[in-house]
């Protein structure tokens, strides 16, 4: 396998997992995680602040009990020189002067371990000020990361709905296209059929000029019934006095007798 293979399938392998951790970082996680840093880092300035100022304390404590053993020899050289103990009072002086050499050891350490307080307690404070500042900018980061995610959620959802609504309405346009394209499939074949062209196995359907033969013979019957029935309504009442009229002059008249049988006598 050649080395420009290798350095792609390398980039592609790098591009990938930088894509799969992009994917799986939680930017709140993240900013959380580096304050806890901070803190700990805040912490461990305050330790050190607090070592030196023990040590300080330590020295300055050294320091009061070297200057009142000093003091103290200096009060017994004077002493023992207005006594009259001259090789006592040289024995205090030296014993004072090697403790002085002391003291002035740690006063140096003492102002030396005091500057360091200084600046770890500067450094702390400043410190302090960026760990809460960061504090407040974390927490607007991650209210405004929380607001951005529901936004993109709600439009993802919005989104969702609209492909959803416009698969329905392919399918509304779909299901009208095929009723439009079935009823005039109907009225084509009706067509048709009226006309003649398709043959109607039920015997039921009728060519243009039998319809038109029907309805013609359907409304001269309606019309000679009309006329049938406005005739009865004008001449009923002269035809039904006229029929009154016979039938008294036939009741005075006896009817005709009828020739009785005879029977001859044999």
């Amino acid at each position: 396998m050649s080395d420009g293979v290798m350095k792609r399938m390398g980039m592609i392998f790098r591009a990938k997992a930088n894509k799969a951790l992009d994917r799986a970082e939680d930017p709140r996680e993240t900013l959380d995680y580096s304050y806890q840093k901070q803190l700990e880092l805040l912490q461990k300035v305050r330790r050190g602040v607090a070592d030196v100022a023990t040590s300080r304390k330590r020295l300055e404590l050294q320091l009061n009990q070297l200057q009142g053993q000093s003091a103290k020899l200096e009060d017994q050289g004077r002493k023992a020189l207005a006594l009259g103990r001259e090789d006592l009072a040289r024995e205090a002086l030296t014993r004072r002067s090697a403790l002085q050499q002391q003291v002035t050891d740690l006063e140096t350490q003492y102002q030396t371990l005091q500057g360091e307080e200084e600046k770890l307690t500067l450094a702390s404070q400043r410190l302090q000020a960026k760990v809460d500042a960061f504090r407040t900018k974390k927490e607007t980061i991650k209210a405004t990361y929380t607001a951005a995610q529901a936004q993109t959620r709600i439009g993802e959802a919005f989104s969702g709905i609209s492909e959803e609504m416009g698969d329905v309405g392919m399918a509304i346009q779909r299901a009208e296209d095929k009723t439009a394209q079935l009823q005039a499939r109907a009225g084509a074949i009706d067509e048709l059929m009226a006309s003649g062209a398709l043959d109607d196995p039920s015997g039921m359907a009728k060519d243009d000029i039998t319809a038109e033969l029907d309805r013609l013979s359907g409304g001269s019957d309606v019309e000679l019934e009309l006329q049938r029935m406005k005739a009865e309504l004008s001449g009923g009442s002269s035809a039904g006095q006229q029929a009154i009229e016979s039938g008294q002059n036939g009741a005075g008249q006896s009817a005709p007798q009828q020739d009785r049988p005879r029977f001859d006598k044999q």
